[in-house]
């Protein structure tokens, strides 16, 4: 009997569990839906001066920002003598959208911020007496610039068509290599697939300058999916005569990417006086809009002096960032303003826009 009834117990105990198993499925949320509902159960909890009933503003904003996206905008800032000011604080900048006040979230000095780059060369007859300073001042900077294992750079040269001299890398060796490889008598380089390094934008135009179509052609199949700071430094006169693209259409290339560019205006030192005609209103348009800058050297002595300005710009710049009032996803161009109070006299450079993401 005392094994029947001990048997009888242990079923009786059994079932009891079971029911009470059941009942804590049905009652209890799943495990994701506690972690869900902690941001929530943070918000609701009072604080000992909170009043019964009252919200809490900031909690309540900073569960909205979940899941939003953020506008990043890198920017420098100049004064008359071309002096680049680093004291800005973030209650002293606005930035707006479409002429709209937008809530600063992020504002700092940038310093560390991963820089990949992309050095365009000009290699049409124009560039033919410059190339050798050129290349040997493009070396001076890739070694000044680049760090190792932090930034990456690439090589291409163009003249009808774009064609990759040297991938992205880190190797400074490598990149000079690229640079020194640039010529204008004889076959391209063997890639390491074999036969001649293949265009980036395909088609022959050998003889002309395609700078739009080489800017675009770089901003898309090479930067656009990289992370970081990402630009263009541009070595040409400025006189685009095969690109089938608009100057306009280039910017807008790089500001979807989010490039910037940069240009070292150089041209044919045989016509004209020092380094010869140079188009310096093309490539202000085309740099300024990015929020980079157009540098014309007015002879060999100041070619270096160009790089190191070029060097200091890409360490000289602050970054923002803010959450769009305008969240709707329809791929159209805002337009950015940043403006210093106070400070009139102050030149701030940064990319003039961007476009939404689309739905």
């Amino acid at each position: 009997m005392t094994t029947v009834r001990a048997m009888r117990d242990k079923i009786k105990w059994s079932l009891l569990a079971m029911v009470v198993v059941a009942f804590a499925a049905l009652v209890l949320p799943p495990l994701g839906g506690v972690s869900a509902q902690q941001p929530k159960q943070k918000q609701d909890k009072k604080s000992p001066d909170q009043k019964p009933g009252q919200q809490k503003p900031k909690e309540e904003d900073q569960t909205i920002r979940v899941g939003t996206q953020l506008v990043n905008v890198l920017f420098s800032a100049t004064d008359k003598q071309n002096h680049y000011i680093n004291d800005l604080k973030k209650d002293e900048v606005t930035v707006l959208e479409n002429g709209q006040p937008q809530e600063i979230f992020t504002f700092k000095k940038e310093f560390d911020l991963p820089l990949t780059m992309a050095i365009l060369v000009d290699v049409s007859g124009s560039e033919q007496y410059t190339l050798p300073q050129l290349k040997e001042a493009g070396g001076h900077f890739v070694n000044s610039v680049i760090r190792g294992g932090k930034d990456t750079a690439a090589i291409v040269k163009f003249e009808g068509e774009a064609t990759l001299m040297q991938g992205l890398t880190s190797n400074t060796a490598r990149l000079r290599k690229g640079l020194e490889e640039i010529a204008f008598i004889g076959a391209p380089p063997p890639s390491v697939f074999g036969g001649a390094t293949p265009p980036i934008n395909g088609g022959s135009r050998q003889g002309g300058t395609s700078i739009f179509d080489s800017v675009i052609a770089v901003c898309d199949d090479l930067l656009a999916k990289e992370a970081g700071r990402k630009t263009i430094i541009l070595l040409t006169d400025g006189y685009d005569t095969t690109s089938r693209k608009k100057l306009s259409e280039a910017v807008d290339e790089a500001l979807r990417a989010e490039v910037v560019i940069y240009a070292i205006g150089i041209g044919d030192p045989t016509q004209g006086q020092g380094w010869g005609a140079v188009d310096e209103g093309t490539l202000k348009k085309l740099c300024e809009a990015t929020g980079g800058r157009a540098f014309v050297p007015k002879g060999p002595r100041d070619l270096d002096h160009a790089f190191v300005q070029l060097e200091q710009d890409l360490r000289q710049q602050y970054i923002l960032a803010y959450e769009p009032t305008n969240e709707t996803p329809d791929g159209t161009f805002r337009k950015i303003e940043v403006r210093v109070a106070n400070r009139k006299e102050l030149r701030i450079r940064h990319r003039r826009g961007y476009y939404a993401p689309k739905a």
